[in-house]
């Protein structure tokens, strides 16, 4: 047995990172800290209940950490000594050249989630940011507005009306670093409100149910069909007044908010005195129709509006807004939060005023477009009896099949291939859906290896029936 070291893994700084469900962040963290040699041999783990409190997350999800990784070897546990790493492995240097080996084999990652980096406009930015610092006045170069670069906040405004449908002056807008800053502003609002829980779609983002549970409010599981939240469910949850939703592009399903419901769920936020916290998710690129308008155009005095730039320039940028109105405007009492630089606002802001942004939008939303066809050609040749779910807008869309094949042996073996695919059950909160699925991104793959990365999908797919198939010793 390794003998056990004094050294508290406490110590350690664990990183999750927002990809699936909680537990399995936590396990790949403490995995990671392992391999890498962050936490030694012998090192004795913190009970559960501390680390869940370190981490920000529940006891269950690190006891189920704890478990697996004992399952695969990597620690060791006892009545009455607690739990230790009993792994041994190569060097923290062996380590980070495996995992750069790793990262390399994926040829085709088809996570969704990101936008075509390779276009973003580079030139019009620089073109943009040039002449926001000839311009910028002195006095704004100091510490930021806490609301934002108030030229921004004037340009966004517009632009939300224009092209959202959206009613917003540019004292309703302020500016974040993104989405997720947002929500977290907002539900630290909401909670010193005395409001203590809010719904959530099921399946949704885990990474904005992540932030949603840091600031101590307790997620409600809505589930989503083909017609989007089904907004009748949140009748049934008493003294329930907050639901964030996707209203025009549902992540991961891609379904748009029916009609009727759209309407029901402004009901029920009006006889409730509750507040919609509208994520615009991929709201810009709708294909087939014109994009939905916003639900806040048509309650303004119950929906928060949330967006950013991540899945229209690029993650990078580190620019979000929000637009709340009345009462909601209490969410932004409380400690100061930092923005984005004014320098990234104002160029920004300059983008806006001299029309590259939309030239941007539509010049995106054409080659996505080509591109989606493309997908679709693809899978239609190559992997004929699945369903595609989800394609008329945004960067990804859903595959099932009829024979609800394993996902978990399908990651894999797409992962031996050189293909990242990520299961549709990664972004469940309640997991007894019995169908799975693929969720299936194709913003950031070339042109040009989308083919190869259907005919390879194919392939894994036709490798995992056949491990399926074998008979286990």
């Amino acid at each position: 047995m390794a003998k056990q070291s004094t050294r508290a893994a406490w110590t350690v700084v664990l990183t999750l990172d927002g990809d699936g469900k909680l537990h399995r962040q936590v396990e790949r963290a403490l995995r990671e800290a392992i391999r890498s040699g962050r936490v030694s041999t012998g090192t004795v783990l913190p009970p559960s209940r501390e680390l869940a409190a370190q981490l920000d997350c529940s006891r269950w999800a690190v006891t189920q950490a704890y478990s697996q990784l004992v399952t695969e070897g990597y620690l060791a546990t006892r009545v009455g000594s607690g739990t230790w790493v009993s792994w041994s492995g190569p060097t923290q240097r062996t380590a980070r050249r495996t995992a750069a080996a790793s990262v390399a084999t994926y040829r085709f990652d088809l996570a969704p989630g990101a936008p075509d980096l390779r276009a973003f406009p580079r030139t019009r930015w620089a073109e943009a940011a040039r002449a926001a610092a000839r311009t910028v006045p002195t006095a704004d170069l100091g510490y930021p507005d806490e609301q934002g670069y108030l030229p921004l906040r004037e340009q966004m405004s517009d632009y939300l009306q224009r092209s959202r449908g959206a009613i917003a002056s540019a004292a309703d807008v302020v500016i974040r670093s993104g989405v997720s800053a947002s929500v977290a502003q907002l539900c630290a609002g909401l909670r010193a409100m005395g409001i203590d829980r809010i719904a959530v779609e099921d399946p949704g983002w885990t990474r904005l149910r992540a932030v949603i549970e840091s600031t101590g409010l307790r997620l409600e599981p809505v589930p989503v069909d083909d017609h989007g939240l089904q907004v009748e469910r949140l009748s049934r949850r008493d003294d329930l007044r907050a639901v964030v939703v996707t209203a025009a592009h549902q992540f991961p399903t891609g379904v748009v908010l029916a009609p009727h419901r759209r309407l029901g769920l402004i009901d029920w936020a009006r006889r409730t005195n509750g507040v919609i916290l509208e994520d615009d998710y991929d709201a810009e690129f709708r294909y087939d129709r014109s994009p939905v308008g916003t639900l806040q155009g048509m309650a303004p005095e119950h929906v928060v509006l949330l967006g950013s730039l991540s899945k229209t320039l690029s993650p990078a940028i580190g620019i979000g807004w929000f637009v709340a109105q009345g009462q909601w405007r209490r969410l932004l009492e409380g400690p100061a939060v930092l923005g984005p630089s004014t320098i990234n606002q104002a160029t920004f802001a300059e983008l806006v005023a001299v029309g590259a942004y939309d030239r941007h939008l539509r010049a995106m939303q054409r080659r996505y477009k080509r591109r989606r066809d493309c997908v679709l050609t693809a899978l239609q040749h190559e992997l004929p009896t699945w369903t595609i779910g989800g394609a008329a807008a945004g960067l990804h869309l859903t595959l099932t099949h009829p024979s609800n094949p394993d996902t978990s042996l399908l990651t894999t073996a797409a992962g031996d291939l050189g293909t990242r695919i990520v299961p549709l059950r990664d972004y469940r909160i309640h997991t007894t859906e019995t169908q799975d699925g693929i969720v299936l991104g194709y913003g950031n793959i070339a042109d040009n290896d989308v083919g190869p990365a259907i005919r390879s999908l194919a392939k894994a797919f036709a490798n995992s029936r056949r491990r399926a198939a074998q008979p286990r010793s």
